[in-house]
């Protein structure tokens, strides 16, 4: 089912497919979501949920496998992957594509105002943690701290946010 608020703007070249097996695609008011961004029901029953004053950059795939939730004002540059599914593959004696998937390790949360840098890879079990920020080319599996600065593949913590302290007032 599409949840698509009329204050989103998708652009006309994004492919957004509805789900056969009732997995919700919510998309809140102030999204942005750019040219050939694809959002697509694969590999379980989860639901994807997009939260007010996110963008979504081009080329961008999201699949809905054990669910996505990517928080409020979250920048995520060009050519992500969310994949929060993984095929089974341990016989042998079978193809792969017969062995249907693995259970489900979470989904993937993005948390409110995290930036992902372009061609990142998300893996079914991510959570990344508020304010943190991943660099382009990195594969996030497990979880990412709050204000945490993130790069390499598997993901590495690099730095911290500042947060600057609160002003007292008079």
């Amino acid at each position: 089912m599409l949840k698509i608020s009329p204050e989103a703007r998708i652009s006309p070249l994004a492919d957004i497919e509805d789900s056969v097996r009732g997995s919700v695609i919510e998309i809140a008011g102030g999204v942005v979501i750019d040219s050939f961004v694809k959002i697509k029901p694969a590999g379980g029953p989860g639901d994807v949920r997009i939260a007010e004053g996110t963008t979504i950059n081009a080329g961008c795939v999201i699949y809905t496998g054990n669910g996505v939730t990517i928080g409020r004002n979250c920048a995520v540059a060009a050519n992500c992957t969310f994949a929060s599914v993984n095929h089974e593959y341990a016989d042998p004696d079978r193809p792969i594509v017969e062995q249907r998937f693995m259970p489900s390790r979470g989904g993937i949360v993005v948390e409110d105002d995290v930036w992902i840098g372009a061609n990142t890879v998300i893996l079914d079990g991510a959570v990344l943690g508020r304010g943190c920020v991943v660099g382009a080319g990195s594969v996030v599996r497990g979880r990412l701290a709050p204000f945490s600065i993130n790069v390499g593949s598997p993901t590495r913590v690099v730095g911290m946010r500042r947060i600057a302290p609160r002003k007292a007032t008079a």
